[in-house]
């Protein structure tokens, strides 16, 4: 597998700061440099057919796959959209080179890939594909802005040609994302949950599905679905970035057999997306490798690369999770036995599948079981805690078919069981969340600092709800305690005893946005979130908190915490508590700043019994000279009493 591009910067440009207690982020923001690949040399004609965009290895990259009727040398040509005049490409226009070969006999032609690199952010560009007198008509997109929030969006199972009608199943998935679109034009990715089409190597489905213009607008990050996997169509056009094509991860343990397969991964911005084949998940006598082989693979790449971002989310086809006629299956009793362990022990924050054609959403669920039994049915905020994840089921994006949802049984309340939900038996014990209307509905992810928001969105009007309106919506707060970077993990001061912890939620403190000062240093304050400290003792012994905090690390660029500075002071009396002195940001003074501990308040031997709460003014001084990114650094706070 690749490491991940790292994006450098040259000179000062904008910046975003936010930090927290118990852990700081800061972002910077800056144009990526980089050349483009060299002009391919001209080809002979042919029609090109079914063009699509897809996602890169990072947000500085895309894939564009497409159809070749001849066997001949060809291209992407790529410029930024305002140098084109007329329509026509620049003389400097950037060329990509395309490599492929030969479909299978029932596809027939060729197909041709190529990878587009070295994006520049906020930009929109022009692109076709061909070669010298030849080209496809020309298609644009835009990229974002690299660094901070952003949404996708995500699509239950389009299957063209489901419903035995192929042009009403491709008008349904064409208004699906006419509509999501409209309401959501910002949008920077479209996540597939798999089953593009009816019959895997049918190409007139594959026609329809690729019929609309938006999927040559937005990147789409496939998924294969179990009826995608049964042919090479499905490879031949969804190309996908940092792929293991290994034995083990094809249903049939054959990567040259008439079947698709494979793993990928990337990271879009601070999102690590793995998606898996989840139709190889068992390990019959063929020599497929199935979930054990999923295992080895998503470890391997959350090992390497967990760390470049704050979210992780999984695709997969097969919901584990979902509430309809699938939810029995027996093969996805075998995956709920395999996977959740190993989801929750690797930090997958959220799992998006389809196959069930109707909508689900897990309580937060650890090990395949609820974590919190106190969480409640269509709770609209959740707090998983370390290894809680959600699973979401996609309903249908197109309206080619639907599934009615089915009961629970006896078969029990935890695991593979598939009883009722005891504070709401009419749902599956681990959903928190079911619905079907037998309308077409997508679900958008916001991508927030400190939290995700998912929410079911109806993209076609029912009895419940106009387009537009919301099914299911609920929004995913992160755990901040050990190794996760944000979070100090305190327990309960006992009575009589003292102790201190962070006072309410342990949120991110936003600094909001870094001021320039003539491009010498950037500057942004804030406060941390207040500490309540509470001694009952007998002794009335002096006591102090104090706090350092660690580098500030984005992948491989770092700056030093010296440059976080502080002002403590006491927000509400007690205990005797003093706020301790201000601590300079080593910008000013040429000092360690918080690098090295430092107090925020005390007590005197005698004091009175009682509570304080401490709070403190942060300055964070950063050099012109600091790379782009979002950086993450870790404040240890420390207690001493004698």
């Amino acid at each position: 597998m690749n490491d991940r591009p790292s994006s450098q910067a040259r000179g000062p440009v904008r910046r975003r700061v936010a930090t927290g207690a118990g852990a700081a982020f800061l972002g910077l923001t800056v144009a990526l440099g980089g050349g483009l690949a060299s002009p391919a040399g001209a080809a002979e004609s042919s029609t090109l057919t079914g063009i699509i965009l897809g996602v890169g290895a990072n947000e500085s990259q895309r894939t564009v796959t497409w159809y070749s009727s001849a066997d001949t040398a060809q291209k992407v040509q790529l410029a930024p959209t305002a140098q084109l005049v007329n329509g026509e490409f620049p003389a400097g226009a950037a060329t990509f080179d395309a490599i492929g070969g030969e479909n299978i006999a029932t596809s027939g032609g060729y197909n041709r890939h190529a990878t587009l690199t070295g994006l520049k952010e906020d930009t929109q560009y022009s692109y076709r594909v061909g070669s010298e007198g030849n080209w496809s008509s020309a298609y644009s997109f835009k990229t974002r802005d690299f660094e901070g929030d952003y949404d996708f969006l995500f699509f239950g199972d389009p299957q063209i040609g489901s419903s035995g009608n192929v042009a009403q199943d491709q008008a349904g998935w064409q208004d699906t994302l006419d509509v999501a679109l409209k309401a959501n034009p910002n949008t920077e990715l479209l996540v597939s949950g798999g089953d593009q089409v009816e019959t895997a190597n049918t190409e007139s489905q594959w026609d329809a599905f690729l019929a609309p213009d938006k999927l040559r607008q937005y990147p789409w990050a496939a998924t294969i679905g179990n009826h995608d996997v049964g042919g090479k169509a499905y490879e031949q056009h969804m190309f996908t970035p940092n792929t293991d094509r290994s034995a083990s991860l094809y249903q049939n343990g054959n990567p040259a057999s008439n079947t698709s397969g494979g793993d990928y991964w990337y990271i879009y911005k601070d999102v690590l997306f793995i998606d898996i084949n989840s139709n190889s998940y068992a390990n019959p006598a063929d020599g497929n490798g199935g979930d054990a082989a999923h295992i080895k693979y998503i470890t391997d790449v959350i090992n390497k690369h967990g760390s470049e971002a704050k979210w992780k989310v999984l695709n997969m086809h097969h919901a584990m999770y979902s509430p309809a006629s699938h939810a029995k299956d027996s093969d996805l009793k075998s995956r709920r036995g395999d996977l959740p362990e190993t989801f929750s022990k690797l930090g997958i924050d959220l799992v998006l599948a389809g196959h069930d054609h109707a909508y689900s959403r897990s309580y937060v669920l650890k090990n395949g079981e609820k974590q919190n039994k106190d969480e409640q049915p269509g709770a609209a905020n959740v707090y998983p805690g370390p290894g809680g994840v959600v699973y979401v089921t996609g309903n249908s994006a197109s309206g080619s078919k639907y599934y009615a949802i089915t009961s629970p049984d006896n078969s029990g309340t935890t695991g593979t069981g598939m009883g009722a939900d005891p504070l709401n038996p009419k749902n599956y014990w681990f959903n928190s969340a079911e619905n079907q209307e037998n309308k077409r509905s997508y679900v958008k992810v916001e991508v927030r600092n400190d939290q995700l928001v998912v929410k079911n969105v109806r993209s076609e009007a029912s009895p419940s709800g106009a387009v537009g309106s919301i099914i299911d919506d609920v929004t995913v707060h992160p755990y901040h305690g050990d190794g996760q970077q944000l979070q100090v993990n305190v327990p309960d001061a006992p009575a009589g005893e003292f102790g201190w912890t962070i006072d309410g939620y342990n949120g991110l403190v936003d600094l909001g946005t870094a001021k320039d000062h003539d491009g010498d240093y950037f500057q942004a304050d804030g406060r941390i979130n207040p500490i309540l400290v509470s001694d009952n003792r007998r002794s009335l012994a002096p006591w102090s908190i104090s706090a350092s905090v660690g580098d500030f690390k984005d992948a491989d660029k770092t700056f030093s915490g010296a440059y976080l500075g502080w002002t403590p002071n006491v927000l509400e009396d007690g205990a005797g508590a003093k706020a301790s002195g201000v601590v300079a940001s080593g910008y000013d003074d040429h000092g360690a700043g918080l690098s090295v501990s430092r107090g925020l308040g005390w007590a005197d031997q005698g004091h009175p019994k009682g509570k304080a709460k401490l709070g403190a003014d942060l300055d964070l001084k950063i050099p012109g000279s600091v790379n782009k990114g979002a950086y993450r650094a870790t404040l240890t706070i420390t207690a001493l009493s004698s």
